[in-house]
């Protein structure tokens, strides 16, 4: 998994995301900022980001593979850029985009086109990363994203903005 905010904070919030989907995106943009500003960085909150597949996977796969060859340093700005770039990579209905912008992202963090393209077809790194989702879909009862965990139990997101959070907290 990978984290944000100091290990010992009273609270852990956990995430089960997926790069390709929509409302993961969204809360993204719109709460996670507000969520790291308020909680995380202030040492309130542990923020623990736990990849999910969603339609279509193989860009999902894709995207989460190539946030974890960015490196640590460079992992969650790569999953922001991967979900803020969703318009473009899905605007004509394909996913005939995907690729070149998920390139233009790797080359943005250092990567070259080869180690773009060794790391998004590792047949290991895939099968590890479906072997955790499943585990995920089978323990933890995930079944869409995002879904979230405060201290182990699931939060149920009425407004879907932070004062989600802040009743939670």
């Amino acid at each position: 998994d990978m984290s944000l905010g100091v290990a010992n904070a009273p609270i852990t919030v956990i995430e089960y995301a997926s790069v390709s989907c929509a409302h993961c995106a969204a809360f993204n943009a719109e709460v996670m900022p507000v969520l790291k500003a308020k909680y995380i960085d202030t040492g309130k909150v542990r923020y623990i980001y736990r990849e999910f597949l969603t339609p279509p996977q193989n860009v999902s796969a894709a995207g989460i593979l190539l946030a974890r060859c960015s490196g640590k340093d460079n992992y969650f700005k790569v999953v922001d850029a991967v979900m803020r770039a969703q318009p473009e990579m899905f605007e004509d209905g394909t996913t005939q985009k995907a690729i070149p912008v998920l390139l233009r992202i790797a080359k943005s963090v250092g990567m070259s086109e080869k180690d773009f393209n060794t790391c998004v077809t590792n047949a290991d790194a895939l099968t590890q990363l479906q072997a955790k989702v499943d585990r995920y879909t089978k323990d933890d009862h995930i079944e869409g994203t995002p879904a979230f965990f405060i201290n182990g139990k699931p939060l149920q997101r009425i407004k879907g903005d932070i004062s989600d959070f802040d009743t939670a907290f």
